[in-house]
């Protein structure tokens, strides 16, 4: 069974996002991630910062920007 621990943590951005959703698995850790937010994609890009959380390290990604979701 493989389990997908957490590897990036989401910082910055709107505030709907609660911490417990801030920590995910990215499977690709070095590209930029987007998450849909209702009509919108919130925009996350890596940094070359560490977090110490849960006993891991974490990739710190801040948010960029949003875009709207085309119709």
């Amino acid at each position: 069974m493989v389990t997908h621990e957490p590897n990036a943590i989401l910082t910055g951005g709107p505030g709907f996002l609660p911490e417990t959703e801030r920590l995910r698995y990215l499977p690709d850790i070095g590209s930029k991630f987007r998450l849909l937010n209702g009509n919108r994609w919130e925009h996350f890009e890596p940094t070359t910062k560490l977090i110490r959380r849960q006993g891991r390290d974490l990739v710190v990604f801040i948010w960029s920007r949003h875009t709207y979701v085309a119709e």
